[in-house]
Parts: C-alpha cells; sequence; structure tokens
C-alpha cells in the first residue's frame, strides 16, 4: 500500500514580488499565479489523482480551484494546512525587518524553529498539525495519488520531520519551493521517501 502525496506551494501570490512575509495574512494570487493554477489543473487532469486537499488561505483555494474544474474533484478543505502565522514579520520585507527588529532578524537566520518570529506559530506545532494530517490522509487514501496545495515554510518544514531531517534546517535544505512545482512524497506501508522536488507541473511530470 503507497500513498503518493503531490504537496504544491501555491501559485505567486500579491506579495510575492517584494517578497513580504505572509503566513497567516489572506491574500490572493497574481495574475501569473493563476496561470501557474491552469498548468497545474493541466497536470492534475491527467495524473489519476484520488483527492485534492488545500489549505483555508485564499491564495491556496483559488490555485487548486483548476484542478478541481479539470478533475471533478471536489477541493476539500482542511484549516491544519494553513501557512504559520510569522508574528512581527508578517507582511513585512526583509529590509524592513532589519530596520525594524535587526536582533530578532538575526536570531531567526541562526535558528528559524528555536527563534522563530515573537508573536508567531511555534514551526513544531505547525508541523505537528500537518503530520496529524498526514495520519487521516493515509486512513482515507492508503494507496491513493492526491494533491495537496499548501505553503512554503509550512511544507519544508513538514519535510524535513518526515525525512528525519533537523527543523532548524527548512531553509538550508530547501531553500525553495516553486509556485505551483510538484513535491512528491510517498507513504509505502507508512515510510516516507521523497521521489521529486520542484519538479514542473507539466502533462508529462507523471510517475
Amino acid at each position: 500500500m503507497s500513498l503518493h502525496v503531490f504537496f504544491v506551494r501555491h501559485g505567486e501570490s500579491v506579495w510575492h514580488a517584494e517578497n513580504r512575509y505572509a503566513g497567516a495574512t489572506d491574500i490572493g494570487l497574481t495574475e501569473r499565479g493563476y496561470d501557474q493554477a491552469r498548468e497545474l489543473a493541466d497536470w492534475a487532469g491527467q495524473a489519476g489523482l484520488s483527492a485534492i486537499w488545500a489549505s483555508p488561505q485564499t491564495r491556496s483555494k483559488e490555485t487548486a480551484r483548476d484542478s478541481s474544474l479539470r478533475t471533478g474533484l471536489p477541493v476539500d478543505v482542511d484549516p491544519r494546512l494553513r501557512e504559520l502565522d510569522f508574528g512581527i514579520a508578517e507582511g513585512l520585507t526583509r529590509d524592513e525587518m532589519r530596520r525594524s527588529f535587526p536582533e530578532q532578524l538575526d536570531a531567526f537566520h541562526a535558528d528559524p524553529v528555536g527563534h522563530h518570529f515573537p508573536q508567531g506559530e511555534n514551526p513544531r506545532a505547525a508541523t505537528d498539525r500537518y503530520l496529524a494530517f498526514l495520519g487521516d490522509l493515509r486512513a482515507a487514501h492508503p494507496d491513493g495519488r492526491v494533491l495537496v496545495v499548501a505553503h512554503s515554510t509550512a511544507i519544508r518544514l513538514t519535510l524535513c520531520r518526515m525525512l528525519g531531517l533537523p527543523l532548524r534546517s527548512y531553509r538550508l535544505v530547501f531553500p525553495l519551493l516553486g509556485n505551483c512545482a510538484l513535491n512528491e512524497l510517498i507513504l509505502r506501508d507508512g515510510v516516507p521517501s521523497l521521489l521529486a522536488l520542484n519538479r514542473p507541473a507539466t502533462a508529462g511530470a507523471l510517475t
């Protein structure tokens, strides 16, 4: 029995160009983000999916919508898939953080888990809710292929936990997740393997 989970970061958001930290803030997609979502749908239409899940945040649900229309599968929404709340860093660029709280920013760079941004969610707690979601997903689709549209930081933390990597290294081990790229994790008898990272969501990108 093997569950294939295709973790996908949502399409480009309206804060992408300025690289503003969008965690709990609910923002939408750019036109390019919608284009990326349509490319993802082209892949989804041929991927033999058994379910589509998304976080409750607008940028995630909007990304999943075209894949739902293409496959005829509903978009199931789970609040556990939301992005981390970045606390005092929400909505800010790196330069703005440097001017406002340089010491906290330096501590975050040294250890983004042990020194996550004040007033923000503990990354360990975020990882726990993603793992709880995956546990329920395995029970519902023990041998399925599931698209999960979610968020960059939460996905990277989850991959580290699943693969036995230090959580504090998530920014180093996985420096970037491309918008609407495929990150394929297979859970075979509960044992995780990473099959793909940042693979373009083209119709030929099937396993």
